[in-house]
């Protein structure tokens, strides 16, 4: 049998997942006039759980994850006139909860709708994104990394999911539409059919 995308069970079942075996990282960058000022952020979500369904032929046939957006911690800035101080990465992580709608609506999930296999063990996930209320089309690249280990990546825009970018200095020092999301997950090998890490 060829490898097929998340090819990440040894039997049929259900695989939980969540951050103790493995990190949802959200990238900004940078605009405007004065971006030099500002920082290229890596936020984690801290807070995750997954749920993967194995078919018979080890085939995903469904994947849904959980995230609660008050567990965002700013984990690095790079670029900026100064580096970031842990005031900043707290005040950092307080907006950007207030920016994505926490308050209203703390968990994100996202949901397959369909998966496309390459000849490496990874693949194409399709999905669907709800976040801050509204719901859009996703798609996320898989890359096999390990024996059990995969990295995938994506990309949203704010404004699709009605937030507004944030802005500052009368908006020449602002945060890039496009966020890019990177996922890096090891899967137990030996988890039993309806078993897994745990959620």
């Amino acid at each position: 049998m060829c490898p097929t995308v998340l090819d990440m069970a040894d039997q049929a079942g259900r695989l939980r997942l969540g951050a103790e075996r493995g990190r949802i990282a959200l990238l900004t960058t940078r605009d405007g006039l004065a971006a030099q000022a500002g920082h290229d952020l890596t936020i984690e979500i801290t807070r995750w759980s997954a749920e993967l369904e194995v078919t018979d032929d080890l085939s995903p046939a469904g994947l849904r994850v959980r995230a609660d957006m008050n567990s965002l911690a700013v984990r690095e800035g790079t670029g900026g006139v100064k580096p970031l101080t842990d005031r900043d990465r707290r005040e950092i992580a307080v907006t950007a909860r207030r920016l994505l709608g926490a308050e209203r609506q703390a968990e994100a999930t996202f949901s397959a709708s369909g998966f496309e296999p390459d000849q490496n063990g990874g693949g194409i996930i399709h999905g669907t994104l709800n976040l801050n209320g509204v719901s859009q089309a996703v798609k996320m690249t898989v890359r096999k990394t390990g024996v059990a280990a995969y990295h995938a990546t994506g990309s949203v825009r704010q404004s699709d999911f009605a937030i507004k970018p944030y802005t500052a200095f009368l908006g020449v020092l602002k945060v890039s539409d496009p966020v890019s999301i990177v996922v890096d997950v090891e899967l137990p090998d030996d988890a039993p059919a309806g078993t897994g890490g745990q959620s």
